[in-house]
């Protein structure tokens, strides 16, 4: 009897240290990677020239190429006072004013926006290839000439 009250101290004394000893040796676990965020390309512009219009005091002309990557997207922005001219270099354009319908613009192609226009979307059509705009401001000199719409 006495061999077998040892006998089961012993393994119980075997199983207590086999668990204790998993404990112990077991690595933190790490927490769950999060899921990439997939961050929508913008819009880029990249200054042409910029002069003081010497017949219209306090106005500039400006102009810029604004390359859009593929599937890219401008944020919802006004161009102040700005009156905008913008020709389609490459690729094509969605574009739409508040209050107006969407208008696709395709390579040679171009349209204005009157000052305090609402641009609600400007996309490159295209999830492959990339749009280029040559665009003219006609601004009040030192001004923003993008200012984008708030985050909601």
């Amino acid at each position: 009897m006495n061999g077998a009250r040892i006998a089961g101290g012993l393994l119980t004394a075997a199983v207590a240290a086999t668990i204790a000893g998993c404990g112990a040796s077991a690595q933190p676990q790490a927490a769950p990677a999060a899921a990439p965020v997939s961050v929508k390309p913008s819009e880029s512009l990249a200054p042409l020239l910029e002069k003081a219009l010497p017949n219209v005091p306090g106005k500039s002309f400006t102009s810029a190429i604004v390359s859009f990557p593929p599937g890219a997207s401008a944020m919802p922005h006004r161009h102040g006072d700005a009156f905008v001219y913008a020709y389609v270099l490459e690729g094509a354009v969605r574009s739409r004013l508040e209050g107006e319908p969407d208008h696709t613009y395709h390579q040679g192609e171009n349209w204005t926006e009157p000052p305090g226009a609402h641009h609600v979307a400007t996309e490159n059509t295209s999830t492959t290839e990339p749009a280029k705009l040559l665009v003219v401001f006609v601004a009040t000199t030192g001004e923003k000439l993008k200012v984008d719409d708030p985050p909601r």
